[in-house]
């Protein structure tokens, strides 16, 4: 365990259970981090896993994998997120401009500290080159989780707002990020993932 690289496949619907343990072992740990993210599935366990099923169903899902472990997952979209009832989570003056949207990124705690959640965000990066001609990524963050603030910040994040609970009264993700980096930057993807080749075409959207 804890060998680099891993293989980075596009997730299938049967992968479910996968990204579900992981994001149930994360959800664990986070309970001794002083947060309360996660804590109880948003906006309940049924609709949670209705965006999972989603999410895989459209490809937009990716799993990273040591032998027949799923050590990683990542779920990017061209659409921006939108909370229970289909508000736009990103406000309209921001929406104009193309970007890649990040969502559940988790690490098991296995291979925590290899740098694949910095991978998987450089990854992301060379997809959004590739498929969309920009580096902006941006990922709405659990609101009080100071710590995943400050990793953000660590990754080139910048905090662009946190959105009015009065806009956004159900939605527990209203810390919103971006990052644009130089297009000829160095990226730690190919050094930490494999990828698959079936997984090269994506499907967005």
């Amino acid at each position: 365990m804890g060998r680099l690289p891993v293989t980075l496949r596009r997730a299938a619907p049967a992968d479910a259970d996968v990204v579900r343990g992981l994001a149930g072992e994360a959800s664990t740990w986070l309970r001794g981090q002083n947060t309360d993210q996660w804590a109880t599935p948003w906006p309940d366990s049924r609709h949670r896993d209705e965006r999972l099923k989603q999410d895989l169903a459209a490809g937009r899902t990716w799993l990273a994998w040591d032998d027949d472990i799923g050590v990683a997952t990542i779920t990017i979209n061209t659409r921006d997120p939108v909370d229970y009832a289909e508000n736009r989570v990103w406000p309209e003056h921001r929406r104009a401009e193309t970007a890649l949207y990040v969502r559940r990124m988790i690490v098991r705690r296995s291979h925590a500290g290899l740098g694949l959640g910095a991978g998987l965000l450089d990854w992301a990066t060379d997809v959004a080159k590739r498929e969309l001609r920009t580096t902006l990524l941006r990922i709405d963050v659990w609101t009080t989780n100071q710590k995943l603030h400050d990793y953000y910040l660590n990754q080139g994040f910048t905090l662009c707002e946190f959105r009015d609970p009065a806009e956004l009264p159900d939605y527990p993700s209203r810390a919103l990020f971006e990052r644009r980096l130089d297009p000829n930057a160095n990226s730690r993807a190919a050094l930490l993932f494999t990828e698959h080749q079936q997984s090269v075409h994506l499907n967005l959207g």
